[in-house]
C-alpha cells in the first residue's frame, strides 16, 4: 500500500510539474506576442517612411519597366517593349521582334493588343 501511495504522488508531481512547464511556455508566448502586436504600428510607420525616401529614379532605372503604355509610343517605350537599345539596328530589331512575337503571339494565347503595340513598336524602330 504504501509503494501505490508513493507511485501515485511521484505520478502526480511529474504531471504537475509538466503542467506548470506547459503553462509558463503559454504565457511567455502570450506576452511575446501582446509584445509584438503593440510594436506593429512603429514598424509599419518606419516602413512607409522608408518607402517613401526611395530615390524614384532609382526604381526608373530598373531592369523592369514600371508603368502603362503611353498614348503614343516614343523609341523609349518601343526599345523597351522589344528589349533593344533605342538606337539598334534594324537587324536587331527585327531579331528581337522575332522572339518577343513569338512567345506574345494570338494564335499561341498571347493578347492580341500586346501584339499590336509589338507590332507597332518595330515599326517605330524600323524607321
Amino acid at each position: 500500500m504504501y509503494s501505490a501511495i508513493m507511485y501515485f504522488t511521484r505520478r502526480f508531481s511529474i504531471e504537475a510539474s509538466s503542467l506548470v512547464a506547459a503553462g509558463i511556455g503559454l504565457a511567455i508566448v502570450g506576452y511575446t506576442g501582446r509584445y509584438v502586436m503593440r510594436r506593429m504600428p512603429a514598424w509599419s510607420i518606419k516602413m512607409s517612411e522608408a518607402v517613401k525616401s526611395l530615390d524614384a529614379q532609382k526604381l526608373a532605372n530598373n531592369k523592369y519597366y514600371r508603368g502603362g503604355f503611353e498614348s503614343r509610343m516614343s523609341r523609349r517605350e518601343a526599345s523597351l517593349i522589344l528589349g533593344v537599345s533605342p538606337t539598334a539596328n534594324k537587324a536587331k530589331v527585327k531579331e528581337h521582334f522575332k522572339k518577343v512575337m513569338a512567345v506574345n503571339h494570338p494564335d499561341r494565347g498571347g493578347s492580341p493588343y500586346i501584339a499590336a503595340k509589338i507590332n507597332e513598336a518595330k515599326d517605330l524602330l524600323e524607321k
